[in-house]
């Protein structure tokens, strides 16, 4: 898409502010004009980008994390994830510390899988996902206030057809797999 095609398409922001904050998000609302001239108002998820580990131990089986989540009332089996911080020194830095702080597991290297926006029609998220390599547990896990995580480790072919099978419906999760299955990662 040339850059002019992608000005027809774009929408001009006339104003903006949080409408809701919380920890963690928030929640913005803008006046805007589309490109036929129409305004109109816009509501958003903002949050700070995100990193997603899947992090595999010396012996090949995956660590995940059961966690409960309460938008859905149960607990959900997925992988590492946790926002950049302004401290991080790079992306694949955020990566080990997440974690690190989730499962207590350290990664001997980690090398960049895909980034996504995974809801942009209503949020500004950007998830950088890793693969994480020789994953070993070195101390306990550094949660939040607000983490209920438990982590445990199982064979990658098991974590594969969880996948297939709708067991494991966490969409990060989901598509850290099936992206290592389609591309695979370096390192």
């Amino acid at each position: 898409m040339t850059d002019d095609e992608s000005r027809a398409l774009a929408w001009e922001t006339l104003d903006g502010r949080v409408a809701y904050t919380c920890p963690g998000f928030d929640v913005r609302h803008e006046d805007v004009r589309l490109p036929d001239g129409t305004e109109t108002d816009f509501d958003y998820l903002s949050e700070p980008e995100a990193v997603v580990v899947l992090p595999f131990t010396p012996a090949g089986d995956v660590v995940v994390i059961d966690e409960w989540r309460q938008a859905v009332r149960r607990v959900n089996r997925g992988l590492p994830v946790g926002t950049v911080e302004p401290g991080d020194e790079s992306l694949a830095a955020a990566a080990r510390r997440e974690l690190r702080e989730e499962t207590g597991y350290e990664a001997e290297r980690v090398a960049p899988l895909v980034t996504v926006e995974p809801a942009n029609g209503v949020a500004d998220s950007v998830h950088h996902y890793f693969v994480a390599h020789g994953c070993e547990r070195a101390a306990g896990q550094e949660l939040d206030f607000d983490e209920s995580i438990r982590p445990t480790t199982m064979e990658y072919g098991t974590l594969r057809e969880a996948v297939r099978d709708g067991d494991v419906r966490d969409g990060r999760a989901v598509l850290a797999v099936l992206y290592y299955e389609t591309f695979g990662a370096d390192g």
